[in-house]
This record gives C-alpha cells, structure tokens and sequence, in this order.
C-alpha cells in the first residue's frame, strides 16, 4: 500500500524531511507522496514516519494502491539498487 496526503493537509512540511524514500513533495496546493517511491518506510522503520509526525493525521493508506508487505519489501529493494546506482554513475557518497 503506498499512502496519500489528504486536502485536510495544512502545509505544516514535517513530512517531506521524514521520508526516507523521498516519496513526499509539494503539489500544487498540499504535499503529495508518489506510489512509486512509498513503501509506508518498510525496509527503513517499523511505522511510516510521515504518518507518526502529521499533527493532524491526514495521511491514510492510499485505496488505489493496495500493497502487501512483501510487494513494499520488493519496491524497497528496488529503490535501494537504483540509488545506489545513480550515485556510483554520479560518484556521489553513499547514505
């Protein structure tokens, strides 16, 4: 399941510095998480980091993208590889 910001959202920019897949942006009127890049923090933290720090908990599973946890594991390694391997193409630091 990746999850989704809710128009209850009140700009408040916790979020985006807590994900660690770089999954939150600003959108054009609240901040946005892409189902691409969210695993809910699996492979990262036991919880969803977003979810615990929003001060007004609009940030529910998103329904049109049902995930198990075995799939958030698999996107999780995914998005690691690539990572890993845009920084070796960049000679950029791990981290």
């Amino acid at each position: 399941m990746a999850l989704m910001i809710t128009d209850e959202c009140i700009n408040c920019d916790v979020c985006e510095p807590e994900c660690p897949n770089d999954a939150i942006s600003m959108g054009e009127e609240i901040y946005e998480i892409d189902p691409r890049k969210c695993t809910e923090c699996v492979g990262h933290f036991d919880e969803p980091q977003c979810v615990q720090i929003c001060p007004v908990a609009c940030i529910p599973v998103d329904p049109q993208h049902v995930e198990s946890r075995e799939t958030l594991w698999q996107k999780f390694q995914r998005l690691t590889q690539a990572k890993a391997a845009a920084q070796a193409d960049t000679g950029a630091p791990g981290g």
